[in-house]
């Protein structure tokens, strides 16, 4: 197993008394990197960021590894959230598209976070979690994560409507993961990569008549055309730092019958 690296991301890092927290592993899994960092009960984080490549295949048993890796180089936590690149329900996993749908539909990885760590997990789908972790104000928001594929979310009111398959939506013979994804900017190059993004831009606004729309994920960076006022660039971290909400008791619905997403006890360890 690969050892994890880590980057301070200073500006976020906090000091605080422990005695004073409810410490957090949030837990970002994607098509290139799996990313983790402890946060404290406001999503502001307590460790530096760690990080590994995501390993290939990307297996459940696979994931789980790097995730303990991670877990290793970080302070203790008591509790975990994930955001995770597909479909899930509850629990389980429906799709994984660019992990290995064959490898993950039907696992449950809210139970084995839980058997391996010995505490409570909860899990969205990644661009919800982003999005947890920037939306503001009274409006219909909207959040886009460009990277290695692509995702989409739906908020009002800061609250999390549905998380939308936009990357797998298919326009004329390929998908939008495969229009602007990692490995067609990769092929196309920035310039003409960027004329897609405008256009799929164009696309989500007629799709979901936002208000806001938030455009993350680790190639918004790469976006070099000007962006109306109701459109914003937001930080990758999000992705992590939102999974703090995840723990809020609106969402509590969403973990209905799932033993180890619930606060209180934790759960047994496994051994």
């Amino acid at each position: 197993m690969p050892r994890a690296t880590t980057s301070l991301e200073s500006s976020g890092v906090r000091d605080l008394d422990r005695t004073r927290r409810f410490l957090t592993l949030g837990v970002d899994i994607g098509g290139t990197n799996i990313k983790a960092s402890v946060l404290d009960r406001s999503g502001g984080l307590i460790s530096e960021w760690a990080r590994l490549a995501t390993p290939s295949p990307a297996t459940p048993a696979a994931v789980l590894q790097s995730i303990d890796a991670l877990a290793a180089q970080l302070p203790q936590f008591e509790r975990i959230s994930v955001g995770f690149p597909g479909v899930v329900k509850g629990g389980t996993v429906i799709t994984a598209p660019n992990l290995g749908t064959r490898h993950w539909s039907g696992f449950k990885l809210i139970d084995a976070l839980a058997g391996r760590f010995g505490v409570p997990v909860r899990m969205l789908n990644d661009a919800a979690v982003h999005g947890l972790g920037v939306v503001e104000g009274h409006c219909l928001a909207c959040v886009i994560t460009l990277g290695t594929a692509i995702g989409c979310a739906l908020f009002r009111n800061r609250r999390l409507l549905l998380h939308l398959e936009f990357g797998q939506h298919r326009r004329a013979d390929e998908t939008y993961d495969q229009f602007i994804g990692q490995a067609a900017l990769d092929a196309i190059g920035p310039e003409a990569w960027n004329a897609r993004v405008r256009g799929s831009i164009k696309t989500v606004m007629e799709l979901t008549n936002c208000d806001v729309l938030y455009i993350g994920g680790g190639n918004a960076r790469q976006i070099t055309f000007a962006l109306p006022a109701h459109m914003r660039i937001v930080s990758n971290t999000a992705g992590v730092t939102g999974g703090v909400r995840l723990w809020e008791p609106e969402l509590d619905e969403l973990f209905e019958g799932e033993p180890n997403a619930q606060r209180g006890a934790p759960p047994e360890r496994s051994q």
